[in-house]
């Protein structure tokens, strides 16, 4: 018979009796970790899980083979069917009703109301006589309740002849069968287990006749409510009898048997104690204990750790030695020493040893007092202890009174220290201690230059200050620190041009040409070249003087023009060179040029610093009024023709007092140093025709420097 073949007998329980003990006992071993496990260990531990309502699809699994796993989930699965199936037949025969006793749609409710109404089929036919084998085409599990109950109602007659004990039920074979030797020994009557006679045949105890007349099948008496189980203990069906487990563990120490008894774990056996290697293990019921390999001599006792601890028999046992002697224990023994006369505090034996006689404790360089007064009593002495100091009678010595502690904030202004006998003040930081050795006096501080410049005594401490130009230091307070006026956030407004630091101060420099120092120290001054004569232009030359220098310049009329007004040696600012326009006779070409004039004039810019709107640098008046005659259709045009270096200069038109004025304006910053000729016309149109125009050269002179 194959291993699969042996798991399926085993779990469906169709088999004889000792032909499933037999294949059970034959089935394989499976190996897990090195340790065999049989199936019958596989099934015994689904069914203890069953037993303890656990979900059988979710056990624990004790070996990793498959075979172990159905084994184990079928054995937990059919004993839950079992009780609830139980539960079912219970209600069935106390209550007599199913339908209102068992409602829902789980599949434990079905199983159980199954089991409830297939009893009350089996006792309706019992009671209606009929017999118990009836021929209706039920389960398999409805039938064997349906007979179980209609049986368990009325006297089963083909099951009580032929006998055996659930022991002997146990070990039959199907070669040890005792069928009788009688008329049914021709084999007519083919019966599986027992023939009474006339063909009849029997089953043994634990079974019951099928249908056929002929094989038996095993009564689950389980499912019947026939077991004699006791409280606690779980009912488990076998084939032809049953058995009886418990429901609750054994508890520590102890473990379950096949007999369903509880059994002592021999934890030192085992080898499941945790003794140490200095202990023995002895086993007691349910635990066990560790007993020290070593044992202790007389006088001592061992604690839990294995050490011997002498025994004190002076206090362990009642009066060890006789009356009138003292019991002195020792290690591992005692000793009994004879009682001598014991003299009080402050008394002594005589001489003799008879009586006890006062101690006098102020004998002696020092005596008890310790450099106090000492006066001697009857058993006693007292001090008379000395300024800042008081007697403990408990003690009896002359204890330090800390005065700062008893008279606290009235014996010093600041602090109070308490010393041997007596106390001291002391004042704190910034102050020093007064002539009366209790007031402070403020300390000034400046009588020893703590400061690196000046110092100002204040109450109880001091102040440093510094001079100008420096700056007390954040580290020490004391020191004074140069400050560095040109690092300031403000330095380009402190000097125009560059900023010198110095040790308390600072000074400005100014370009080393065409500047000096204005008097407040800090701005430049433009040099006036043409006017100091520092210049260098020559006699046919005009000086102009320019930001930070100076330009020789020579103006020339171009042909055909003169120059109006005298010639200067030196340009100002609003000077300007005029040419007008001068033809010879009969010079029809001169007389048809429109040019009537042609100015020259100089301006000096500096580089603007900070420019933010449009700079008005040359204004171009005209005779012109600003209102012309209604009749008379003219207009002055300001164009610039050349030199507008990056559209840096724009020219508008204005009125001014009653008269037409034309604007140059610098629109976008120049930087310097930087020379440039701006060329203007001012047209005059009538009736949309130029009839004349006057020519202005501007030259421009752009410094590098803003001031």
């Amino acid at each position: 018979m194959g291993p699969g073949i042996v798991i399926f007998f085993s779990l469906f329980g169709v088999l004889n009796g000792q032909g499933v003990r037999t294949a059970l006992t034959t089935s394989n071993m499976f190996q897990d970790g090195g340790k065999q496990i049989s199936i019958d260990e596989c099934c015994k531990d689904g069914r203890v899980r069953g037993i303890d309502n656990q979900d059988c699809t979710v056990i624990p699994l004790i070996s990793e083979s498959t075979t172990c796993r159905i084994v184990q989930e079928q054995c937990c699965t059919a004993v839950l069917e079992d009780t609830i199936c139980t539960n079912g037949i219970n209600m069935a025969k106390d209550q007599g009703a199913c339908d209102t006793q068992f409602t829902g749609s789980t599949c434990e409710t079905k199983t159980a109301k199954m089991c409830c109404d297939c009893c009350l089929l089996g006792q309706a036919v019992q009671e209606q006589g009929l017999t118990c084998d009836h021929s209706l085409s039920l389960g398999y599990q409805c039938g064997l309740v349906s007979r179980g109950c209609c049986n368990d109602g009325a006297p089963d007659v083909e099951t009580k002849n032929s006998l055996v004990s659930d022991k002997d039920n146990e070990t039959l074979t199907d070669k040890d069968n005792p069928l009788p030797n009688n008329m049914c020994s021709n084999g007519l009557a083919k019966c599986a287990q027992e023939c009474v006679g006339n063909f009849t045949c029997a089953c043994f105890k634990g079974y019951k006749l099928k249908p056929d007349g002929k094989n038996c099948e095993d009564i689950n008496e389980c499912l019947l409510g026939a077991s004699n189980c006791r409280g606690g203990e779980h009912c488990i069906n076998t084939v032809g009898s049953f058995r009886c487990q418990r429901e609750v563990s054994c508890g520590t120490g102890y473990e379950l048997t096949d007999s369903n008894n509880c059994k002592d774990i021999d934890e030192c056996e085992s080898g499941t104690h945790n003794c140490t290697p200095d202990f023995e293990c002895q086993n007691t019921q349910g635990s066990f204990r560790c007993l020290p390999k070593n044992q202790c001599g007389d006088g001592y006792i061992q604690d839990a750790m294995g050490s011997c601890i002498d025994i004190n028999e002076c206090l362990a046992q009642t009066e060890p030695c006789h009356p009138g002697q003292s019991c002195m224990n020792t290690v591992g023994s005692f000793t009994c020493q004879r009682n001598s006369i014991n003299c009080g505090r402050g008394y002594h034996l005589n001489d003799d040893g008879n009586r006890c006689v006062d101690i006098d404790e102020c004998k002696g360089p020092d005596g008890a007092c310790a450099g106090h007064s000492c006066i001697n009593l009857v058993g006693s002495f007292r001090c008379e202890c000395k300024a800042g100091f008081i007697f403990n009678s408990i003690s009896r010595l002359c204890e330090d009174i800390n005065e700062c502690r008893h008279y606290p904030g009235r014996l010093c202004a600041h602090k109070c220290e308490n010393a041997l006998g007596s106390y001291k003040c002391i004042c704190t930081q910034g102050f020093k201690l007064a002539s009366d050795g209790r007031n402070c006096d403020d300390l000034n501080e400046c009588e020893s230059s703590p400061c690196s410049q000046e110092c100002s005594n204040v109450y109880g401490s001091y102040q440093c200050y510094c001079r100008r130009g420096y700056q007390l230091s954040d580290i020490d307070g004391i020191n004074c620190e140069d400050i560095d006026e040109c690092a300031l956030p403000t330095r380009g407004h402190i000097c125009s041009y560059h900023c010198h630091n110095t040790p308390g101060s600072f000074h400005c420099i100014c370009p080393a040409t065409g500047y000096i120092l204005a008097p407040n120290g800090r701005s430049c001054q433009d040099v006036d070249e043409c006017v100091t004569g520092t210049h260098t232009c020559s006699e046919t030359e005009s000086c102009f003087n320019v930001q930070g220098g100076f330009r020789c310049l020579s103006f020339e009329c171009p042909p055909n023009y003169r120059q109006t007004g005298e010639t200067r040696a030196r340009v100002e600012r609003s000077d300007t060179i005029r040419c007008v326009k001068s033809c010879q006779p009969n010079n029809i070409s001169c007389v048809l040029d429109p040019v009537h004039s042609v100015s020259h004039t100089v301006i000096s810019l500096p580089t603007f610093r900070e420019f933010t709107k449009p700079e008005e640098i040359v204004f171009l008046r005209t005779m012109s009024p600003a209102h012309s005659s209604p009749h008379i259709s003219s207009d002055i045009v300001f164009d610039i023709l050349e030199g507008n270096v990056q559209n840096s200069f724009d020219i508008v038109k204005r009125q001014e007092h009653g008269m037409i004025v034309g604007v140059v304006r610098q629109v976008k910053p120049l930087i310097g140093s930087l020379n440039m000729v701006l060329k203007l016309a001012m047209n005059y149109v009538t009736s949309g025709v130029v009839s004349h125009r006057n020519i202005v050269n501007v030259h421009i002179f752009v410094s590098e420097f803003w001031f």
